[in-house]
């Protein structure tokens, strides 16, 4: 029978983690790499049996490679701390990896919970990320420092599992503007490296079209205004994705050769 490691990465999860770890504890192996918590996230996963393993936040694509690196059983599990493990998709797993047909990859529809309502369109749903459940070795990450590309080393079609996990993206408000400003930062990173040239009118057209993607074209109008926060604050973190690249790339050309702006 195929032994299954589950992976989670964390930092300052506190708040989130303990359900998350709740939801795999029928895993073989639970691996939560963590980029140095300040809070209370590592004591929560070793009350829980988890091996915490300390690794230095270098983007989440060289992360999660380096987490499942860390993992030791053939098939590996990936779950974020926002997520859950239901267990219709624990029962679907565990008769996945135990079966001699079983494929190299899958991925695993998540269903959102955000302000109290399911949310039922703004693309959150069916909500497909990178393959969730896979063979170890089979899934290979390009080290981006956001939404992470990554590269499926099999001849065979991923599969898709049926039954769903829950994420809760957002804790409230506050948390949205958190992570919009954190990723739009690390987004900047991504499109510096890709050499994209930077342009405010590409931050305004990206941001409205992120907006208008979300609210229109997947139906968010139709989650009240849920939809509309959630694509307005997709529309945020586009624009001020584009913007920093914008303004970072031009406090760099307007520093002489002696490393001083022209504001000194």
């Amino acid at each position: 029978m195929g032994k299954i490691s589950v992976y989670i990465i964390a930092f300052n999860e506190g708040e989130k983690i303990r359900p998350a770890l709740e939801s795999v504890a029928w895993a073989d192996e639970v691996v939560v790499a963590d980029s140095y918590s300040t809070d209370n996230t590592c004591e929560i996963a070793e009350l829980f049996g988890a091996r915490v393993e300390q690794i230095p936040f270098k983007g989440f694509g060289a992360l999660r490679n380096d987490a499942m690196a860390l993992c030791s059983y053939e098939w590996i599990f990936s779950l974020d701390s926002d997520e859950r493990c239901t267990r219709e998709a624990k029962k679907e797993i565990q008769g996945i990896v135990q079966s001699e047909n079983a494929l190299d990859a899958y991925y695993v529809p998540r269903k959102n919970y955000f302000m109290g309502k399911w949310i039922k369109h703004s693309g959150f749903w069916p909500d497909f990320r990178q393959p969730q459940l896979f063979r170890k070795g089979v899934l290979k990450f390009e080290n981006d420092p956001v939404h992470e590309r990554y590269q499926v080393i099999s001849d065979r079609d991923c599969g898709y599992m049926k039954s769903t996990i829950v994420q809760i993206p957002y804790t409230g408000i506050d948390e949205i503007v958190r992570k919009a400003n954190r990723y739009s930062t690390l987004g900047a990173e991504k499109l510096e490296k890709d050499g994209e040239r930077p342009s405010m009118l590409k931050a305004l057209l990206h941001g409205f079209w992120a907006f208008f993607s979300l609210y229109v074209l997947k139906l968010g109008f139709l989650d009240g205004w849920r939809g509309f926060i959630i694509g307005f604050a997709n529309f945020e973190g586009t624009f001020y994705k584009y913007a920093k690249l914008y303004f970072n790339s031009a406090y760099v050309r307007s520093t002489d050769t002696n490393g001083k702006s022209e504001l000194e």
